[in-house]
């Protein structure tokens, strides 16, 4: 009798468990704490300051927007709005740094589904030694929402069942229901070089000065990321695609003759291969030794540039555009 009796009220403490799950995630959907238009209540647009990661999705189907910078810092200081300015064309930043080929293509997908046909003008993708790689294997510690932008209903579902989706159900209402609430930035940029991170110059000169491999230590290929970038884009044909290799400093220039320079040749090429084969395609290399890339005070790290370089990669980037976008 006692027997049955517990098994009742297990049975119920069980039912009414997942009553109040699928009302939370019921609700969770309906206000759409991430703005990814599944919602079907008409909300105010936007989100909140956020991380980048989680504000990709309402970024990346923002209707204002027809082109997009996809990668990691290595390509973040490229700024959208001065791209605009430069080609017409309206940009938006979807980077997340520390993120890699999966991550980018994951929105790229996103973007594309959201701005079908000649909506996206223009996709940025920024081409750094995680693109060498002979796998696609995340090596981000900082997880990346897949969930969030994932073609499966199911999947989005899933990913909402988070422990701190209550709290930020609450800055999303607050958001919505505050007419003077602060919105993040639309078009994502996020500048870095902004005057807090610089390190002590003699500090900076002594670590630029060591020698660094970045061409990604895949000497002989396959290269799944240029393939499976060229198969996404197969989705948008009149779509320009513009490969960036970010700048580096000099020491970080593959040495002639090594086996970094092999793997970095190997990853170019499979790069140049797709800007061959696919039309409105263009590969912009700023791996290219030049003056700029010994001046210490125009990098972070070896990886990491300032905005003077970025404006010159801007340069390059807006006149490609120009003679590929019509």
């Amino acid at each position: 009798m006692a027997s049955a009796r517990w098994k009742s009220f297990a049975a119920t403490l069980a039912g009414t468990a997942a009553l109040l799950a699928t009302a939370f995630l019921g609700c969770a959907f309906l206000i759409d704490p991430y703005d990814t238009g599944r919602s079907p209540l008409r909300l105010k647009e936007g989100i909140r300051p956020q991380g980048p990661r989680t504000a990709l999705a309402s970024r990346g189907r923002d209707a204002q927007f027809q082109g997009a910078i996809l990668g990691n810092s290595h390509i973040q200081l490229v700024s959208p709005e001065r791209l605009r300015a430069a080609t017409g064309i309206p940009f938006v930043s979807l980077i997340a740094p520390g993120s890699g080929p999966r991550e980018a293509l994951a929105t790229l997908d996103w973007f594309l589904r959201h701005h079908p046909g000649s909506a996206a003008r223009a996709v940025i993708v920024g081409i750094d030694p995680r693109w060498c790689a002979a796998d696609l294997k995340p090596k981000d510690e900082r997880p990346f929402p897949f969930w969030l932008l994932s073609r499966s209903p199911a999947e989005y579902l899933a990913g909402l069942m988070r422990y701190d989706l209550g709290e930020e159900l609450l800055r999303h209402l607050a958001y919505q229901s505050s007419p003077g609430a602060e919105r993040a930035r639309p078009d994502g940029y996020w500048d870095y070089d902004d005057g807090r991170a610089h390190p002590e110059r003699p500090q900076r000169q002594a670590e630029l000065s060591q020698p660094a491999e970045t061409g990604g230590g895949n000497r002989h290929g396959p290269f799944p990321a240029a393939t499976d970038l060229e198969a996404a884009m197969g989705a948008a044909p009149g779509t320009a695609l513009l490969l960036v290799r970010p700048p580096v400093y000099a020491t970080a220039l593959p040495r002639p003759g090594s086996a970094d320079e092999a793997a970095d040749t190997a990853c170019r090429e499979a790069f140049a291969g797709l800007a061959r084969r696919r039309p409105l395609t263009v590969l912009i290399d700023g791996r290219t030794d030049g003056p700029e890339l010994h001046d210490p005070n125009l990098f972070f790290d070896h990886g990491h540039y300032r905005q003077p370089l970025a404006r010159l990669m801007e340069e390059r980037i807006a006149q490609a555009l120009r003679d590929v976008v019509r």
